[in-house]
Formats: C-alpha cells, sequence, structure tokens
C-alpha cells in the first residue's frame, strides 16, 4: 500500500473513541459512561434516486463518528463538544431542555435535530465529545453518521438499546436533516447507516424501505474512495432544484414518483414535458434505477466487469443528463477508468465535489492512486476501504 501522506491510515474505532473519552474526561472531570458510534457510506451505485423512490446500493465506509459521554451531574441544559477542526465555530454548544431551533454553528444542527426527534423517552440534561475521522462535505454521509452516532448514545443514555428499531432511527434521522440542516435528503444516508453489515453492499429499495445485503467480500477486490478536496455544501440551490425537477416530471406523468416511470414512457412523452432540462434529468433517474438493480445482479454473480461498467455509465450520465459533477471530479473520473485493473469509477454523493468511487483489484490500487495523484490538477485524499458495519450504540464498564 502507498505510504504517502495523500492515502489516510483510517484509525481503528477503539483509538477514536479513546480521543473522544480523553477530551470527555479532560473537559469535564469524570469518565464518560455512555457511546454513539455510526459510520459514513459510499455509494457504490444509486445517485439521486432514493428521494425517486428507486433503488440504492451504498456499503458503510469504516470511516465513523463516535460520540460519548453521560448524564450531566448539576444542571438542566446539554453540552456538547465536537473535536472536527473541519467543523465551523464554535465549537461548543449548550442547550436547555426547551425547543430546540436551527442556528449557528452548522454541525450543532444536526445534534439538536436528532434529539428533537428522540422518540425513545426523555433525555435527561447531558454533556457529550463528538470525534469523527469522516470528511466532513466529501459526499460520504458525515451527516448521517453524525445524527445516526447522537441517536446511538441517546438511545445508550436513556437505556433503549435493547428496544431500538434501527429503521425508525434512520426515519427519526431523516427528519432532523430535513427539519433543522434545512436539507431535503432522501433515506438511503441514514438507513446503511444503521443497518449496514461487513463484506456487503445494501441493496436499498427506498420505497419499500425493504433490504438485500449483497456480498462484496472478494478477497482481491477493494474500494477505493478518493475525495477531490473540493468541499460542497448541499443545502444551496441545487440540490433542492434537481429534486424539483424530478417533481415536475412526475407530475407530468401523473406518478407518484419517477421510480414508476420506463424509458419508453419517458421518451415518448418528452414533447410535453416543459423543456429539454427536465427530459436530461429524467433520463438520468429512469436509466440509473435500472443500472442499480442490474450492478447488484452483477454482484451477486461477481461479474465486477459488469458492476464497473455501470459504475461508468452511472458517472455519465450524472455529469450529462443530472449535471452535478464538476470538472475536478470528472478528472479523477476519468484517471481511474485508465488503470488496468480498475473495473469502473465515479461521483458519488449529492455532487459538485467530494469523493469518487472505484473498485479495483487489490494488487492495482497503488498504480491506481498514482496516476490520479500525478494527473490530478488538484489535491487529492484517498481511502483504502472495504465494506464495514453499522451504528451500534453502549455503555462502558462504570469507572472513576
Amino acid at each position: 500500500m502507498s505510504s504517502h501522506g495523500d492515502v489516510v491510515q483510517i484509525p481503528e474505532i477503539s483509538s477514536l473513541v479513546e480521543q473522544a473519552q480523553e477530551s470527555f474526561r479532560s473537559r469535564f472531570g469524570r469518565a464518560a459512561r455512555y457511546c454513539g458510534i455510526a459510520p459514513g457510506r459510499v455509494n457504490l451505485i444509486g445517485e439521486h434516486t432514493d428521494y425517486n423512490d428507486g433503488f440504492v446500493l451504498p456499503m458503510a465506509l469504516p470511516l465513523v463518528t463516535v460520540m460519548v459521554g453521560d448524564i450531566r451531574v448539576s444542571g438542566d441544559s446539554s453540552r456538547v463538544i465536537t473535536l472536527s477542526q473541519a467543523a465551523d465555530e464554535p465549537r461548543e454548544l449548550e442547550f436547555g431542555p426547551g425547543k430546540l431551533t436551527p442556528g449557528k454553528p452548522a454541525w450543532a444542527n444536526y445534534v439538536k435535530g436528532v434529539v428533537a426527534n428522540f422518540h425513545l423517552g426523555q433525555i435527561p440534561a447531558f454533556e457529550a465529545v463528538i470525534a469523527t475521522s469522516v470528511p466532513l462535505g466529501g459526499g460520504v454521509s458525515s451527516s448521517a453518521s453524525l445524527e445516526v452516532a447522537c441517536f446511538m448514545f441517546l438511545a445508550a443514555l436513556t437505556s433503549h438499546l435493547e428496544s431500538i428499531n434501527l429503521k425508525e432511527v434512520a426515519r427519526a434521522c431523516q427528519k432532523a436533516e430535513h427539519q433543522f440542516a434545512d436539507m431535503p435528503c432522501g433515506i438511503m444516508d441514514q438507513m446503511v447507516t444503521c443497518l449496514a453489515k461487513p463484506g456487503t453492499a445494501l441493496l436499498l429499495d427506498c420505497r419499500s424501505l425493504e433490504t438485500d445485503f449483497v456480498p462484496l467480500d472478494d478477497p482481491e477486490l477493494v474500494v477505493l474512495v478518493t475525495n477531490s478536496n473540493v468541499r460542497h455544501t448541499l443545502t444551496g440551490s441545487e440540490y433542492p432544484s434537481r429534486r424539483r425537477s424530478c417533481e415536475t416530471s412526475a407530475q407530468h406523468f401523473s406518478l407518484k414518483s419517477l421510480r414508476d416511470l420506463d424509458m419508453d414512457t419517458l421518451l415518448n412523452g418528452a414533447e410535453g414535458l416543459a423543456d429539454q432540462e427536465l427530459l436530461r434529468r429524467s433520463r438520468h433517474i429512469v436509466s440509473e434505477i435500472k443500472r442499480t438493480q442490474d450492478a447488484a445482479a452483477a454482484l451477486k454473480t461477481r461479474d465486477y466487469k459488469q458492476f464497473g461498467r455501470l459504475m461508468n455509465e452511472s458517472h455519465f450520465s450524472l455529469r450529462d443528463d443530472f449535471e452535478v459533477s464538476c470538472p475536478e471530479v470528472d478528472e479523477l473520473v476519468a484517471l481511474a477508468q485508465s488503470v488496468p485493473g480498475v473495473f469502473g469509477s465515479r461521483m458519488t454523493g449529492g455532487g459538485f465535489g467530494g469523493c469518487t468511487v472505484t473498485l479495483v483489484t487489490r494488487d492495482a490500487v497503488d498504480r491506481a492512486i498514482e496516476v490520479m495523484r500525478s494527473g490530478y490538477h488538484g489535491s487529492a485524499t484517498f481511502y483504502v476501504c472495504e465494506p464495514a458495519a453499522g451504528s451500534r450504540g453502549l455503555q462502558f464498564p462504570h469507572s472513576n
């Protein structure tokens, strides 16, 4: 494996937990007793399909957010600290037991949103520290990772871990993001963060929430996540405008969502659409939903060439029809696609920067990184990953 500094050595979860515990002890003068852990995710294929009731195929990353803490000894307000240097300031938040509202700092809205949507019981005043290895704004769902880690921490704090329903957790965290981060996201990120299993990708039907765990455990394969380090903020106009385009197109065809539209019907009815842009947006969604189902089938039979071809097609569709890529990401994808041993590469996440995802043989990953490093006009960061576990909560053994 490459030893360059731009290839991130992913920290062990235990070391991240220890970092948060030490910070909690230093700041609050006692040991943390409860912990929530939740991973980031990378979507292998199925982009912008989740809010169209379609299919997605993400996997959890070994990059995680942890939240440790305890019930507050005295006082009725809660205090939360983030150790992330990429988070906006201030990095310490205090809020009372009354009605919560969004505001500054932005990172705290995800915490407040989860607290406001926690449905398992009364939350006592608490103190907590957050640590994360998930890059912020990289398209690998640092937001869902934080939301679900916070929910699992609160479930541990209130002794509800045994009765938890992970799909309900995902819905609560999605609602938190809608209400407090003003981000009309689909359900994919929270679902995979909650439910993921090691060595698998998660085929999720975003309409029924039915899940199918697809093996991705071939020892000769790795998933290379490359951060373009072009940071995107999806709560601007671009993401909501894409969603509105999809809704407008579905209404034109008298459908609840584009999940129910096939390509022939789209092309035959294209003249009635308001403009060519709506046609392109719809064409991406209809083709991407089918690509995702085909990709899951290919993965089940270990047809990695077919899977990679579908990844490449997905990127071209996102670039040309949905128009959510950017020159930096396009450059990284093209470089990866040129390397022997790379099956496929595409942008991942909402778009406008962030990360690419590449399926590559283990013995070709160093070469892929070198080609991308030397050919990219920016400065990328590389994560060599295998599918990881989903969220969990725990109570630490009591100590002084």
